[in-house]
């Protein structure tokens, strides 16, 4: 297992505002009901399913918004979305990861198109960024659950592959072909976590200062604004008085 990772969150979040709250539930009302609708409406059957409710309860999304995207998918009344994936380069050189769910394949592209084109990026052809990254599990969990030295005792027994920690959480890295074991594992050993989900996680990161950073996060808001996108990753690593400084 690697050591302590130094990296940055590779994952803008932008504040809770309730705005920002009602389109952070409809996405996940959105993967929810695709869930439901590709797989058994049961999430102890349905690995996909039971991932997006337990990160909709860790958004503290209502239990009756749950049930309702639920029976959508299961009933077969959900739109017919199309899963998505761009890739790009931002301002400062960064390499980003756009994952979507979309009704409308050409809307969406034309949409991240002109949102990488307006905001100093550009959309790059399929295969062009993904390299860059590796598809891994990701558990998180606040730091009261233990010391580092015990999160990283408990994910080397679970065989998980890294961990970084901070003064708030502990981020626990598995192979994607392991993560509903490794899941499971830690479970017992440390309890459920706060999210757990399957991200794009950079090889490397890329240093973004000054004013470039202030033109990155506006396209990774931009992109997050959009109704087809579900996640944004990217390889970017910003310092704490940088972003404070755009916040």
């Amino acid at each position: 297992m690697a050591g302590h990772s130094k990296f940055k969150n590779i994952m803008h979040r932008k504040g809770r505002a309730d705005a920002a709250r009602s389109k952070l539930f409809s996405k996940l009302s959105r993967e929810i009901t695709v869930a439901a609708k590709s797989g058994m409406p049961d999430p102890a059957m349905n690995p996909r399913l039971r991932l997006a409710i337990a990160n909709a309860k860790a958004e503290s999304m209502p239990k009756d918004n749950i049930e309702r995207a639920v029976k959508k998918g299961a009933g077969g009344d959900g739109e017919n979305y199309e899963e998505v994936r761009y890739e790009g380069f931002g301002p400062g050189g960064v390499n980003l990861i756009v994952e979507g769910l979309t009704d409308n394949r050409n809307r969406a592209a034309s949409n991240i198109r002109s949102i990488f084109a307006k905001n100093g990026g550009n959309l790059g052809a399929s295969g062009s960024v993904t390299f860059q990254f590796d598809r891994m599990g990701e558990l998180t969990y606040p730091a009261s659950v233990g010391s580092e030295d015990a999160v990283m005792e408990a994910a080397i027994e679970a065989g998980a592959q890294d961990v970084e920690s901070d003064e708030e959480s502990h981020v626990v890295y598995t192979a994607f072909e392991d993560f509903a074991e490794v899941a499971t594992a830690l479970e017992g050993a440390l309890g459920e976590p706060k999210s757990s989900k399957i991200v794009w996680r950079p090889k490397n990161t890329t240093a973004v200062t000054g004013d470039a950073v202030a033109t990155l996060m506006k396209l990774i808001d931009a992109l997050d604004d959009d109704d087809d996108v579900q996640n944004v990753y990217g390889d970017y690593d910003v310092s704490d008085e940088d972003m404070e400084k755009y916040a």
